[in-house]
């Protein structure tokens, strides 16, 4: 197929790396924002989660070349360092292989640098302040209204990419088309963005606590995290529930609420964090939603990243997912005679893998806030871990497959269940060995009785 016109709306993380990636391969882009330009604006706070980039986000930056310029100021986490109520921290690798981590990188400075990546290439046009209104998928041609000015447009492209996050708007205009399934799952947490600043004392310097970790305090129902930033500080999340007793917003709605509870809950905390109380009074609190659709196009028109699947970010897998989406899509145009066979390819590469990783997203978010904390967890992943060192081609760690490879979710998913059937029919086995020993044991040592 030669390279056309394409519509690009969404100019977050998918939608500019899919702007780089077409702009090169000599398609004239037009990347439509309906936001004001955020590099007017600085970096956000108090507005996202910090991101996990792994395997696959890198492979995907380096395709780019932009490896190197978005992932200068990232920070290398190995693995978890747990914070229970009472006692001392413990430290839980991530894989077997030491040298293997995943990257702490912020939302907004990524976003940033490939904003910049794409509106550096000659073929490509970015528009900020346009709000999609109206999509005609046979034609592909999408009318704007012009937030500033009010003023309508249209625009027209031969592929049409809705990149528009969560809750698109292009999606909503397929979800109006006959035989389109859709389903969103809100969580019945939220989350909340707190602060622990650089710290000019202590072992870890600027660091307030261990900087190549990512930092759990795991509550069961509950649980706060924190990512590391390059000057020192980390961005904590707080994910509680929206409603009810105890640790939920509903009930902790102020700042001085908040610093009393903390000082129960999160006692190790609360002497990191001068402005507790500020930053829960002033941050708003997130939703956090699961997006599940099909088919993910209609004539020229197609969607990518979490306008086809938003998942919850607890495996940390939400942007290299989506960043898969746009290699996936680029080879599908290129190796495809037209839309209509390159948006099938598309979707055939990527539907079953999305599914597999909102699922494992939504089991890590157990795992993280409550089987890090228990014993019987640690062992299990002792018993991974020894295993892989063993068989490093046979059995690999489910966390390995989704963080450290490229392997298609959906076959990372079956072989880590198949990995959990092993090692609870391995569990089996050996306990009844073990009785099976006692009882001759026994017997023998009751025959030997006079």
């Amino acid at each position: 197929m030669q390279p056309g016109r394409v519509l690009i709306i969404g100019a977050g993380l998918a939608g500019s790396l899919l702007a780089v990636y077409l702009a090169r391969e000599g398609w004239t882009v037009e990347l439509v924002e309906r936001r004001t330009d955020p590099r007017l604006q600085g970096l956000a706070a108090g507005r996202s989660i910090n991101l996990a980039i792994s395997a696959r986000g890198i492979k995907a930056l380096k395709r780019a070349g932009l490896e190197d310029t978005v992932m200068k100021d990232a920070i290398r986490m190995s693995g978890r360092m747990i914070h229970p109520i009472a006692g001392s921290t413990g430290y839980q690798p991530y894989s077997a292989d030491p040298t293997r981590a995943i990257n702490s990188v912020s939302r907004s400075a990524l976003n940033l640098g490939l904003l910049n990546a794409a509106a550096a290439e000659p073929n490509v046009t970015v528009r900020f302040d346009q709000r999609c209104a109206s999509v005609d998928f046979a034609n592909g041609e999408v009318s704007f209204i012009d937030d500033r000015t009010g003023a309508t447009r249209t625009a027209t492209a031969d592929l049409v990419v809705g990149a528009d996050g969560a809750y698109s708007a292009v999606r909503a205009a397929m979800q109006k088309s006959e035989r389109f399934n859709y389903a969103q799952d809100f969580l019945s947490h939220g989350y909340k963005e707190l602060h622990i600043p650089a710290s000019a004392n202590g072992p870890h310097a600027p660091f307030a606590m261990e900087k190549n970790a990512l930092h759990i305090w795991p509550r069961g129902e509950s649980m706060m995290i924190a990512l590391p930033n390059p000057d020192g500080s980390f961005t904590c999340t707080l994910f509680w529930r929206h409603d009810g007793a105890g640790s939920s917003f509903a009930n902790i709605k102020t700042g001085a609420d908040a610093l009393a509870h903390f000082k129960v809950a999160y006692p190790d905390a609360v002497a990191l964090m001068p402005t507790l109380a500020e930053d829960f009074a002033r941050n708003p609190v997130g939703a956090m939603v699961t997006v599940r659709c099909a088919p993910w196009s209609r004539g020229r028109v197609t969607l990518l990243g979490d306008a086809a699947h938003a998942v919850v970010p607890f495996y940390g897998q939400g942007a290299n997912a989506s960043f898969e989406d746009c290699e996936a899509l680029v080879d599908a145009l290129a190796s495809s005679a037209t839309i209509g066979e390159a948006l099938c390819k598309y979707e055939g590469a990527r539907v079953a893998n999305a599914n597999a990783i909102a699922d494992m997203a939504l089991r890590n978010f157990i795992e993280m806030r409550d089987l890090t904390g228990r014993r019987s967890f640690k062992w299990k992943k002792k018993i991974e871990h020894a295993l892989n060192r063993l068989m490093p081609a046979t059995f690999v760690p489910l966390y390995d497959l989704v963080s450290f490879s490229t392997v298609p979710y959906a076959e990372a998913k079956a072989r880590g269940a198949a990995n959990d059937r092993a090692i609870r029919t391995g569990i089996s086995v050996g306990v009844s060995l073990v009785v099976a020993a006692v009882a001759v044991a026994i017997l023998l040592v009751t025959k030997a009785i006079p």
